[in-house]
């Protein structure tokens, strides 16, 4: 064999190599703690069939899986979700992060993995350099399982269509059928504006509905709660959530900086929704949000959605996201309390949507009421979903 074919056949095994490596690397991105059958009781599992249930937070778009096929990869699918009773999912769109992010305040926005992830799964070329385009193309994955499957999924845009689809739900109810999963979009970080506010109009027309102004890093809105500087809210970003809030879009607060929260809660006029978080009061970290904000997106008459995974709960165990959402109850009431778990947002849990039912099993045996269970598990948001998308 030549120099040069060796060579060539060195390069080609080291592309091999890295294929699968990679492939191996995402496939743990997002795992679930070997565990047995949790024990849920038959007390449990009747009333959990009763709850609207509704989680306001998994990154699901982002990875190459068919989320119409159950599959033994991640968090989040559809026949999972509906094994889960889930009535209304939040997908969000992730468009950009930093390569080695942390959860601390030193990422930079200079770096790009999700062009990497494109490029590998074979995204449309006109989303490895745009993020608007990233943004769009996820939204269109989704409507694209919608149509496949409109007995099982149906995307929700207006206060109209969740009454009617969960008028639907509750007939099918009483029918011993599931309805639908109801699915909501979600922006992670409003750089895929790329700088332009009238790209707001071009995430509304795809079907977004939530926006949240940043994500791992600073970007032109302001600062980010793990960027550099940490600073509010910027000039374009003041006019971002102002036209935001015109148009109809729920505000999300996640990742953003304490600063940034400050803004937006004085700037708005509408409630926010912090989609997916912990409670300084029982986990520290610096992912979480303080006890201060808390009771100030409270008295906004927003939601605390609490996640599963270890940053934002510590102890990832049903019990332990158990005990952040009870802190989370005497802070502020049982109004302002639910569900955003993070599945699928390269995080590790002890679960996955299709287990849901051992969440009510642990509210249970932590003696919270029967109207508490009903409202973190889906009946506050409801309410606010019901009370803030835009009418049709």
């Amino acid at each position: 064999m030549s120099p040069t074919a060796v060579v060539s056949v060195s390069v080609l095994l080291v592309a091999v190599m890295g294929y699968f490596l990679l492939r191996h690397r995402r496939r743990d991105h997002n795992t679930v703690l070997p565990h047995s059958p949790y024990l849920i009781s038959l007390a449990a599992r009747e009333k959990h069939s009763r709850l609207n249930i509704v989680d306001w937070h998994c990154d699901a778009l982002m990875w190459d899986r068919d989320l119409l096929v159950r599959s033994d990869r991640g968090h989040v699918d559809i026949p999972r979700l509906i094994e889960g009773n889930v009535a209304i999912q939040v997908f969000a769109a992730v468009t950009k992060t930093p390569e080695n992010q942390t959860y601390g305040r030193q990422n930079r926005g200079d770096s790009d993995s999700i062009r990497h992830l494109a490029v590998r799964q074979k995204w449309p070329n006109k989303t490895w350099d745009s993020l608007l385009e990233r943004a769009l193309y996820q939204s269109f994955r989704l409507h694209q399982y919608a149509a496949e499957a409109p007995g099982r999924l149906r995307i929700i845009g207006a206060r109209g269509e969740l009454e009617d689809a969960l008028q639907n739900r509750d007939r099918s109810r009483e029918k011993g059928k599931t309805g639908p999963v109801l699915a909501i979009l979600d922006i992670e970080g409003a750089h895929c504006l790329e700088g332009r506010i009238e790209n707001l109009a071009a995430l509304y027309d795809a079907g977004y509905r939530m926006i949240g102004p940043l994500h791992f890093f600073d970007n032109e809105l302001g600062g980010s709660l793990h960027g550099i500087d940490g600073g509010g809210l910027t000039e374009f970003g003041r006019a971002v959530i102002q036209r935001a809030d015109e148009m109809g879009f729920i505000i999300d607060l996640a990742h953003a900086s304490p600063k940034v929260v400050d803004d937006i809660l004085t700037l708005s006029n509408r409630s926010p929704v912090i989609s997916h978080t912990g409670v300084h009061g029982v986990c520290s970290s610096e992912r979480n949000v303080s006890d201060e904000h808390v009771k100030r997106i409270a008295d906004k008459g927003g939601l605390i959605a609490i996640g599963y995974w270890d940053a934002a709960v510590g102890d990832i165990s049903p019990a332990g996201i158990v005990k952040s959402i009870r802190y989370a109850i005497d802070l502020v009431g049982e109004d302002h309390v639910s569900l955003g778990s993070d599945f699928d947002g390269s995080t590790t849990t002890a679960l996955d949507t299709s287990e849901l039912a051992v969440l009510t099993q642990a509210m249970m045996d932590a003696r919270f009421t029967d109207t508490q269970i009903s409202k973190v598990m889906g009946d506050n948001a409801v309410a606010f979903l019901l009370a803030h998308l835009p009418q049709s």
